[in-house]
Order: structure tokens, then sequence, then C-alpha cells
């Protein structure tokens, strides 16, 4: 059994600590909140945890040997060193960090140390995701042409980080995990409609190696809530719309197909609009199964799906995202 205390129990904490005192590999020991009410509240629901509003007390614990770090993103650097050098493994909730460089500190720090440091990308460990990959794999909608994301909704202004770091991790982690490879540069362009320099809506461009290119919308001021993810492919179409009840991802029998017809007008294109097939997946919770996958690799030394160079991945895109969003939209390569 994994003794482990998570760091921050805000929004997204909350449900992390639902899921980690749910598990019978784990033992969750401490809760640590900067907020006596959240602290005070914790210690009604879970009676087991000690809540602390030190986070130092977790790391000189020598029971505990994995800390969930979910506290603000702007702090996830200083915490997440803290917690590596204490010698635990560290769960890190997405952004990994705000810069890259802080990135590589944690990823060479885990890997000197021989820890686990997983990152909170949620949507690898969706059984929707996890099934339109395994359809890209085995080729069947063809070559990617390209994919376009949207995370929209009306709701939570944040002022510590736009909407580049606060929706946009989701959607990158998602992307490279589908093509399995970097971009070349990234292109982002928004606007601050409520509060200078921080982003309420964002439009961010990558390019990959191979020409295939992808886009990322994602707003925190728009009238409809969409979480949809669209793969187009040189032979179908894959939509993941997680917003939808049922059916949550559809493959379009759709396609350009190119001719030439001897004694005719030459090269052809033709139009085919096949069916819509919807496949079977199996949904289990997806957080349950992140946080299954964090104690799995502890227990059995393997290297996480979104572990620290990932997150170092997704950080190089947002921060050269960041770059061309102050530069009006001038495309950046990925360093």
């Amino acid at each position: 059994m994994q003794t482990i205390g998570v760091i921050g129990a805000g929004y997204w904490g909350k449900n992390l600590i639902r899921t980690l005192s749910g598990m019978d590999s784990v033992r969750l020991k401490y809760v640590a909140d900067r907020s006596s009410a959240v602290l005070a509240a914790l210690a009604k629901n879970y009676p087991l945890v000690f809540p602390t509003d030190d986070y130092q007390r977790i790391l000189d614990d020598p029971e505990v040997n994995a800390v969930v770090v979910s506290a603000p993103a702007v702090h996830h650097h200083e915490i997440a060193k803290r917690v590596l050098l204490s010698g635990k493994h560290a769960f890190i909730e997405k952004p990994m960090t705000i810069e890259a460089a802080h990135a590589r500190e944690l990823v060479e720090l885990a890997d000197e140390r021989n820890l686990k440091l997983m990152v909170g990308h949620l949507l690898l460990y969706h059984p929707c995701i996890t099934a339109v990959k395994t359809i890209i794999d085995r080729g069947e909608i063809g070559d990617i042409c390209y994919i376009y994301s949207q995370r929209l909704n009306f709701g939570t202004v944040r002022s510590d980080e736009n909407a580049l770091y606060s929706l946009a991790p989701h959607d990158i982690s998602v992307t490279l995990h589908l093509l399995g490879s970097a971009p070349v540069w990234v292109s982002a362009s928004g606007r601050s409609c409520h509060r200078n320099g921080v982003e309420d809506v964002v439009y961010l461009t990558m390019k990959f190696p191979n020409g295939t290119i992808a886009h990322v919308h994602v707003s925190w001021l728009d009238p409809n809530k969409v979480r949809r993810i669209t793969v187009v492919g040189s032979r179908k179409m894959v939509v993941f719309d997680d917003v939808e009840p049922v059916e949550k991802v559809r493959i379009h029998d759709k396609s350009v197909d190119f001719s030439i017809e001897r004694g005719a007008n030459g090269e052809s294109l033709t139009l085919r609009n096949g069916g819509i097939f919807v496949p079977d997946i199996q949904m289990t919770e997806p957080l349950k199964l992140e946080c299954a996958h964090f104690i799995h690799c502890i227990e059995n030394g393997v290297t996480p799906l979104s572990d620290g160079r990932n997150g170092l991945l997704v950080t190089r895109v947002l921060e050269a995202g960041q770059r061309s969003l102050k530069l009006d939209g001038v495309p950046v390569k990925v360093g």
C-alpha cells in the first residue's frame, strides 16, 4: 500500500482526494491547504486524513512515499522540487510548470533520484482517447491531415494564468499523443477581455514535421460548453465529443478520392460520403484510471504514460505559444 499526501485541496484537488481516498492500494494520510475552511471541511468528510496548513509536515514524514501536487500552477515548480528532494515520488497536476526550464529541472532531479514523476494530463487516460489512438495506429483513418479541438465554456475567469495555460494543456497533450511527435513551431493569438495580460480566449496552431497541422481553440468566455476533438484523415474522420452523454466517439466514413480518367478531363476528385460508426467503448472514470496508473508505476517501476518528459514537451509548447501571443501571432519554434 502506498502512503500519499496531497498538497492543494482546491477545485481539482478535491477530486483527487475523493479518488485517492477510495482506492484500496492507497492510504491517503495528509492533505495540505492554506484555507482553514477547506481543511475543516476535509476533516469532517475524511476523518482518517490529517489536515495541515504546512505541507512540510508531509515531506518530513518517512511513511509518505508519494505526493500529489494540485496547488496553483505558479507554485508547481517550487513544491514539486521540494517533494523530489525529500525523496518522494511526485504527481503534478497540469500544467507541469509555467517555464520549460523549471520542468526540465524537475525531470533531471527525478532521474537523478530514481523517482517517478507524473503529470496530470487526464485525457490521456480517457477510454475514448485510448480508443481514438487505437483507431489511428491501426491505420483505419489513413494519414492524418489535421486535428482541431475546442475547449470552451462560460466559467471561472482566472487571474494567475490565462486560458492557454489553464485549458490548452489538455488538447496539446492529446494532440502530441495521437500524432506521436512534437511540433516544429506554434503560433498563437488571443485577447484579454477582462484582465490586462490575461487572455480569456486563445487560438493556438501547431505545425508538425510531416506537415500535419493542429488547431486549438480555448476560452472561458463562450456561451456554449464544448469539449470536442476532431481528427481528419485521408480515409476517414474521427470526432470525440466529451459533452455527449453517450456515443462520445464517432467515426465518419468520409474522404476525397483522387482518380485519373482516360480520355476524359484528366485528374478528378470525388467526395465519398459513407456512414457513421459508433465504436463500443467501456467507460471508466478517467481520474480513477490516472490515479491507478500512478500507483502502478510506483509499485512496478514503470514509466508513466504522462511522465515528466511528456509534461516538459507540453510546457515547451505552452511557452512557445505564450511567446507567440506576446508577438501578436508570429510563429515561434518549439525549443
